[in-house]
């Protein structure tokens, strides 16, 4: 008796840690893509509208009376070719490193996301680098890694991928003009903001700015995370006029910012809308074929993580 006993919980103890693996590997490491990205989709920018490349491009431009880019202009920190236009400047804040992009663009399709394998779903991931390269980016950083979680709204290009709203969770909207603002999940569907002209819905915050004025307090953190972290952030100055920021990390040659560190500088580049994506180990920033920041999880060893999405710039 005191055998089969023995036996029976030897077999549950069992059962439960084959379930207890199965669930991590489900949540952290099984990929299941839900749907394919539409083919239009890879060539849509902030209007939602398919845009034409190559001659038929150059002769679409013409008719509508934009300029084609000119042969661009490309040195160690700066890109420009009339049309778009990026200047990346290294700052020290904080014993930390901070990258900024100052981008200046002519079209609002000219600001893109991408997801990872060009597909929607649950652990689908790629290297920043990687998707940057494979969209054509002239610029680009790690999104909201969406596919970590299973609520939050996903709309990319236009298209609605997922509507399950996330409590206490802020948005940042970009709109079929370039503009952005930042809402609340639990005050508006995601259906009406794809009805609102809505083209890109990040979803991670919180806000760092809102109406140029900092709009989160020294206490605010993202979860449990550490005060000072490797960040992401996006900012809107005016019109077509963004900033792309990164920081360093968890080195020790950087120790990382605060989530009102990055919100007071974002505010001191001129930001009237700043937003904080996904950060850690996941922070990268790509300009022009080379990841500008140094990325890292653990802080001992640098190497970029595999995230969900980007954002980028391009064509």
């Amino acid at each position: 008796m005191f055998r089969r006993k023995y036996a029976w919980a030897v077999f549950y103890t069992l059962v439960l840690t084959a379930f207890t693996v199965y669930a991590a590997l489900d949540t952290f490491v099984i990929s299941r893509v839900y749907a394919a990205v539409p083919p239009a989709e890879s060539s849509q920018g902030a209007s939602g509208e398919e845009q034409p490349s190559g001659a038929e491009g150059d002769a679409a431009g013409a008719e509508s009376g934009e300029a084609a880019p000119a042969e661009p202009v490309i040195t160690e920190n700066s890109y420009s070719d009339g049309a778009i236009s990026v200047t990346i400047t290294q700052y020290r804040e904080h014993e930390t490193d901070i990258y900024v992009a100052d981008v200046r663009l002519s079209s609002p399709d000219q600001l893109k996301t991408a997801l990872a394998q060009n597909a929607y779903g649950r652990n689908v991931t790629q290297k920043t680098s990687e998707m940057a390269e494979a969209a054509g980016a002239i610029l680009a950083v790690n999104g909201d890694y969406y596919g970590s979680q299973e609520q939050g709204y996903v709309i990319r290009g236009g298209v609605l991928y997922r509507d399950a709203p996330a409590q206490g969770r802020e948005d940042l909207v970009i709109y079929e003009d370039g503009s952005f603002a930042v809402v609340s999940e639990e005050e508006v569907t995601a259906q009406q903001l794809l009805e609102d002209g809505a083209v890109q819905v990040l979803s991670f915050g919180p806000a760092l700015v809102e109406e140029g004025a900092v709009s989160v307090s020294p206490d605010d953190e993202v979860g449990k995370s550490m005060a000072s972290n490797p960040r992401t952030a996006i900012g809107a100055v005016d019109g077509l006029h963004y900033l792309f920021v990164v920081s360093d990390g968890r080195t020790e040659e950087s120790q990382g910012l605060s989530l009102y560190q990055l919100a007071e500088f974002m505010e001191s580049l001129g930001a009237s809308t700043a937003y904080n994506l996904d950060g850690g180990g996941s922070s990268t920033l790509w300009f022009c074929g080379s990841v500008i920041n140094n990325p890292t999880t653990n802080g001992r060893t640098i190497g970029e993580r595999s995230v969900s999405d980007i954002v980028y710039i391009g064509y």
